[in-house]
């Protein structure tokens, strides 16, 4: 069994990367294409190894030969055929170039730009089928030649960008670009069309296209080996790298990549995410529907301006369009508070880092907290404000990530001592509708913000209405002149025309909506009490839509997070070094749906020691 690699192309798309080498000496964690896909092979007892070169190809040839020797290449000889005309010819000449090597002996057949688990290797060669093509069944984030798979997996159909059908991907299963040849399949098929197809066509076509013609002539010729899509990556361009980046770094750095990606993650299909906070029962499907039904429309039409938003917004949570702005999530919200606030600011901790970070002309008091419980109550804020003589309170309610919780009575009592103190509270709701039912409300009142003109309303819908995707949060004041002031300091057109029709149609699903928090607290409830069972966990009262843990024992949460991410595609928050979180034994985990938490329940069950 020999392996010959086609490694002439100029990886344009790769840019800097690229300048001066080639794309298989392109670095993913350190390590470069070229020398994971050579030790592969030599794991694999592979003897032999064919590199078509082109672009840089003595840079690449010196490169191979500074990393490799007898010794570590284990026996394997490496060849190179030099494509001379590498940009003004494909890769079906590459091949070409190398039929007759090709012929000579059973070949494992792979491109220079990927990054793929030496097992995909030893799948191919282990296999009795002569002819394999490995595939992985298609997600979102793929792109390229696609094949369809009878129920022995053979080859029925290869399909190009042009017969591609969207609504048909559950059947598709896309090529990952490495491939088994026997010599027999290489002398009396695949040599003798690639030299016909060659001779039709031309030199600047692709060698897949020779499958394709096969694989129509024949359903038997050749079969598919089915491989997960963790197994491998393809690198076309600076965004693939960091993707693949993420999907091969190990231990701390796998963690600590994944985190800097802030989102983001169905790019990872196998991840279960219980780190962000998004509403696991709505939208409803019907819901769903409906915007899938106008997605062309909303997609080639303009959205409305800020005006029109605040008309939608306002009509949902029943305030006068001057008395509330809608955000492109509340983030943008955060910033342009931050913007305008100036003074002292009492904030409790630990909480969301991103009002205290956008709070850059501020003086942060902080509200000291229960060290054990993180616990707080009004009267702990009222004790800072008027020690402090604070101008504005932050309070995030249920707050995150500890979710302590202000019930509406001690709320408005609050309320009442800060505007006669002349100071302002930036009230964030945004987790407030997953509380019990009996203990629920909103201060998103027309009633409420004209009793407090003290009072400011932020609310973040990507996290309580389950669609971060949409971006879009609230912010609501009787103040109409600082709601103006707040409007021109985001742009007019901050919300997308999908967005704007999320707001248009909610109020259909507005009694959908409140079964799915109630949906929340049950399960929340749930929840907790079966994580309370695992030893050396102690897990916090929470009215949101996560719950804060403390491991006990020698466990540590840095060590946990990593072990999860690594052993079992589970990504938690890891709250180490986030202010009153010093000892790394503290973790917050989302709530999500019954089937998820179960499994996750029994994953700590295994791992917590």
């Amino acid at each position: 069994m020999q392996a010959l690699m086609l490694a002439a192309g100029m990886g344009k798309r790769l840019g800097r990367y690229t300048k001066d080498a080639t794309k298989c000496m392109v670095p993913v964690n350190g390590k470069t294409l070229i020398e994971y896909a050579i030790e592969a092979l030599v794991k694999n007892n592979i003897k032999k190894m064919i590199i078509v070169v082109g672009y840089k190809s003595q840079v690449l040839i010196d490169f191979i030969n500074s990393k490799f020797n007898e010794s570590n290449l284990k026996g394997m000889k490496i060849e190179f055929i030099d494509n001379k005309v590498y940009d003004k010819t494909n890769n079906i000449y590459s091949l070409y170039m190398a039929k007759d090597k090709l012929c000579e002996d059973d070949t494992i057949l792979l491109e220079s730009d990927l990054i793929f688990k030496p097992e995909i290797i030893g799948k191919l060669i282990k296999s009795k089928d002569p002819n394999l093509a490995v595939v992985s069944h298609f997600e979102s984030w793929m792109d390229g030649t696609c094949t369809l798979l009878d129920e022995d997996n053979n080859i029925t159909g290869i399909l190009d960008k042009a017969h591609f059908n969207w609504y048909e991907t559950e059947d598709y299963y896309k090529t990952v670009n490495i491939y088994k040849f026997s010599k027999e399949f290489s002398v009396n098929y695949y040599v003798p069309f690639l030299e016909a197809y060659q001779k039709a066509f031309g030199k600047n076509e692709y060698y897949e296209q020779v499958l394709k013609v096969l694989s129509f002539l024949s359903s038997s010729t050749l079969k598919g080996l089915p491989v997960s899509g963790e197994d491998w990556y393809e690198i076309d361009d600076p965004a693939d790298l960091a993707i693949a980046e993420n999907r091969f770094a190990k231990g701390k750095e796998k963690l600590k990549l994944l985190q800097h990606r802030f989102g983001g993650y169905w790019r990872f299909p196998q991840l279960k995410d219980y780190c962000y906070l998004v509403n696991p029962y709505f939208p409803p499907q019907k819901m769903v529907e409906e915007l899938e039904a106008n997605f062309h429309t909303l997609l080639t039409q303009y959205p409305s301006g800020a005006a029109q938003m605040s008309l939608l917004a306002g009509k949902i949570f029943n305030i006068l369009p001057e008395n509330i702005v809608v955000g492109n999530g509340a983030a943008e919200l955060i910033s342009s508070l931050g913007e305008k606030l100036t003074g002292k600011v009492a904030v409790p901790y630990p909480t969301f880092n991103e009002y205290p970070e956008r709070f850059t002309n501020c003086q942060i008091v902080p509200v000291n907290t229960n060290p054990k419980t993180f616990a707080y109550t009004a009267k702990d804020i009222l004790k800072v404000v008027k020690a402090e003589k604070v101008n504005t309170v932050l309070l995030i309610n249920p707050d995150n990530p500890s979710g302590n919780f202000i019930p509406k009575a001690e709320l408005i009592s609050l309320l009442k001592e800060l505007k006669a103190l002349d100071c302002k509270l930036i009230f964030d709701e945004s987790f407030i509708d997953f509380a019990e039912k009996k203990s629920r409300y909103t201060l998103l009142d027309q009633n409420v913000i004209e009793q407090f003109p003290n009072l400011i309303v932020v609310k973040s819908i990507s996290k309580s209405y389950g669609v971060p995707g949409l971006r879009l949060g609230v912010l609501a004041s009787a103040n109409a002149d600082y709601i103006k002031l707040i409007k021109k300091t985001n742009a007019i057109w901050n919300i997308n025309s999908f967005g704007e029709y999320f707001l248009q149609i909610y109020e259909k699903y507005n009694k959908t909506y409140l079964a799915a928090c109630d949906l929340i607290a049950e399960e929340r409830a749930r929840f907790i009490k079966e994580l309370s069972k695992i030893k050396n966990l102690k897990v916090f009262p929470s009215q949101a839509n996560f719950v804060l843990c403390k491991l006990e024992g020698n466990n540590r949460s840095d060590k946990l997070a990593v072990e999860l991410l690594e052993k079992s595609n589970i990504y938690i928050k890891d709250l180490t070094g986030k202010k009153c979180f010093d000892e790394p034994v503290y973790i917050r985990l989302a709530v999500r749906d019954t089937k998820d938490n179960d499994l996750l329940v029994a994953t700590l069950k295994e791992v917590i020691k």
